[in-house]
């Protein structure tokens, strides 16, 4: 099944700093090319760093006050008081070093588009660099980028799931399964061989780009999910290395 990987929704030309870079000179990149963050790389073109919209706050917002603590207290506000450091040495910064948030969060431009949509949820960030083998920067992603797959036709995924999944991956008929798609949501109706199938059928459905949810409303004609292990296999034949899958 084709995934849609980072490297074909990504930005090439990316907009980059470095270590020494001042900071008022990265502010005037992100203005300049109307972007609201960018990575800071070394002399090797290896990512170490990203500044973002929260962190060019920081730097402009009053330095913290830390509060005053005293015995058995300061052990229960240390980590308060770590975070506040963090924060008063950025309201200090010159340079994109020391805005920057580090370690930098990337990702592979061969991964799937799922991995970076896991990556920015997982780290509540906007965006990503994206990276070759040898970890140096070769474009970045964005949420933005992320959702062009959902701008694909309800023709096209309808194909790619009739293709793909039933034909394909599963050796289905054509007239086994009913496809439906409307708004990026896929309907799937009709009677299956096996009820392991639509367990199957519905998570590659899920898989495919741009597939907002799927609707099941398969049958089954042999439900061979409290079958011994042996018996299954031979039951599944080509499809059980699938089940394995999910």
């Amino acid at each position: 099944m084709k995934v849609t990987s980072i490297g074909a929704v990504m930005t090439a030309d990316v907009v980059t700093a470095e270590y020494g870079t001042p900071f008022k000179e990265v502010v005037r990149r992100l203005g300049n090319h109307g972007i609201s963050g960018l990575p800071v790389i070394d002399e090797d073109d290896k990512v170490i760093g990203v500044i973002s919209e929260t962190d060019l706050v920081l730097r402009q917002a009053r330095t913290p006050e830390p509060g005053r603590t005293s015995g058995r207290w300061t052990d229960r506000l240390w980590g308060l008081s770590r975070r506040v450091r963090r924060e008063t040495a950025k309201s200090r910064a010159r340079t994109a070093g020391g805005v920057m948030s580090a370690p930098a969060v990337t990702v592979r431009a061969d991964a799937g588009v799922t991995e970076a949509a896991r990556l920015m949820t997982e780290h509540r960030i906007e965006r990503l660099p994206v990276v070759d083998e040898a970890d140096r920067l070769v474009g970045i992603v964005t949420r933005r980028d992320l959702l062009q797959i959902f701008l694909r036709t309800d023709e096209g995924l309808e194909r790619e799931v009739r293709e793909e999944v039933l034909r394909n991956a599963l050796w289905l008929a054509p007239q086994a399964v009913t496809v439906a798609v409307e708004d990026g949501v896929v309907t799937l109706s009709g009677q299956l061989e096996r009820r392991s199938d639509i367990t199957i059928a519905v998570a590659m459905t899920g898989r495919v780009d741009g597939v907002v949810a799927v609707v099941d409303r398969l049958t089954y004609r042999i439900d061979d999910t409290h079958v011994r292990p042996a018996d299954q296999a031979v039951l599944h034949g080509v499809t059980h290395d699938w089940a394995h899958r999910f």
